[in-house]
């Protein structure tokens, strides 16, 4: 054999050697979920020291205020935990990373997480978009993932890893429906992000559901998120007779759209989804945005004893008042650690089953149980915008459950009747 032939064989066994040692790096057989505790699927970890785990978020981007305030519910609740002796006597770190509010992005942060960090399990994301990206790695490498509030249901579809503390656009869309109804808000327009699995979901349900209750859908309009100018779309909506627009997108494009509806004589009000919370939309939509409503996970302003004594403990913390994403946030890590201490082991697939097991879970924005989805059934709350911040409405809940007891909300807060 000349030297060439044997350069040629070494380089062979070398790159093998490396491809078997990648793959043991990268979850040491994709998808089965069986790594021992810490490992996230990548085999043998230390059974002491700290436990780590991953939080994927758009900390950065056209959706940066969602990953902050979830960020901030995420920490908080890493800290009581911590300060109540960890998870199995074990201390808890947080390994954040940013996706820039790109789905792009979102798999290659988590395949980070998973490889670099060695996160047991995984909390993300906000947008529907990127939870399906990082869910389908997180699915691949066998590491357990929460989302806190990605409200499209093929988020967890086929995912046995992938879990939610939110509810799903199917309510979500009930929810806006029958608060429309229940207003007498027969006739409604529907604008949607054509471009967004979480828009376009969103305004199928409530399209379904409204039709079913007996109201109308004057017409069915498309954008894509940052078009500067809708003035086509809006000048339909406007002809149309609506008595109300259900506007299923995110709080950056909805202050804009409001603005530009409102200067082109639109003056029903603006329906929306959860997408809208953020403290950024009353500074985008100013004055426009003024008695339009949406669906949430809780209200800050609510009575309940959990939404009072988190609201003044994530205020002492971070010194402004939590949105729903924050709460969500602090309700999915707790939810995790919870499923972490009980679990038999923290290997992927007895935390994944653990965590799918959630019961009754007393959370913030309600009491959280995971269907055979992995899907929270739970209450929502309405809001409305009145003096640049959302005011409690109502609490709508699921069909089939009993309807809940008028609320007096906190002082200051808006109606407190529950949907009838």
């Amino acid at each position: 054999m000349n030297l060439n032939a044997w350069n040629k064989v070494l380089m062979v066994a070398a790159f093998a050697v490396l491809a078997v040692g990648g793959c043991d790096k990268l979850g040491g057989g994709k998808g089965k979920g069986s790594g021992s505790a810490g490992s996230g699927g990548t085999g043998a970890a230390p059974q002491t020291g700290t436990i780590v785990i991953g939080h994927y978020a758009s900390l950065t981007g056209s959706e940066a205020t969602f990953g902050v305030s979830t960020d901030h519910g995420v920490i908080l609740a890493m800290e009581e935990r911590n300060a109540a002796g960890g998870v199995k006597g074990r201390q808890i770190e947080l390994k954040t990373l940013d996706d820039a509010s790109k789905s792009s992005e979102a798999g290659n942060v988590v395949q980070r997480l998973i490889s670099e960090d060695h996160v047991v399990a995984l909390i993300g994301e906000v947008a529907s978009g990127s939870s399906l990206a990082g869910g389908k790695v997180a699915q691949q490498f066998g590491v357990p993932m929460i989302s806190p509030s990605s409200t499209n249901k093929k988020v967890t579809e086929g995912r046995d890893m992938v879990s939610r503390v939110c509810f799903v656009d199917e309510f979500q869309g009930y929810v806006v429906a029958k608060f429309a109804k229940d207003q007498k808000l027969d006739k409604v327009a529907v604008l949607f992000d054509q471009a967004a699995p979480y828009s376009k979901g969103l305004a199928e349900t409530f399209k379904s559901e409204l039709e079913g209750l007996g109201g109308t859908i004057t017409t069915s309009q498309a954008y894509t998120a940052g078009d500067a100018d809708v003035s086509a779309q809006l000048q339909s909506i406007k002809t149309s007779g609506a008595q109300a627009v259900f506007l299923p997108g995110y709080y950056t494009d909805v202050g804009n759209i409001v603005n530009q509806a409102r200067k082109l004589g639109v003056t029903v009000p603006f329906l929306g989804g959860d997408g809208w919370d953020s403290s950024k939309l009353a500074e985008i939509g100013g004055a426009a945005i003024e008695g339009s409503y949406y669906s949430n996970h809780y209200s800050f302003d609510e009575a309940r004893p959990e939404v009072k004594e988190f609201v003044a403990k994530f205020e002492k913390r971070w010194g402004e008042t939590p949105d729903g994403l924050a709460a969500l946030g602090y309700d999915a890590a707790h939810v995790l650690f919870v499923a972490m201490e009980k679990s038999p082991s923290l290997g992927g697939k007895d935390l994944a089953a653990t965590i799918a097991a959630t019961k009754d879970f007393p959370g913030v924005t309600g009491k959280i149980t995971l269907d055979a989805n992995r899907d929270a059934q739970k209450q929502a709350v309405v809001v409305q915008m009145k003096g640049g911040k959302p005011r409690y409405v109502a609490t709508v809940v699921p069909k089939g459950w009993p309807e809940p007891s008028p609320v007096a909300p906190a002082a200051g807060s808006g109606s407190g009747s529950a949907t009838k």
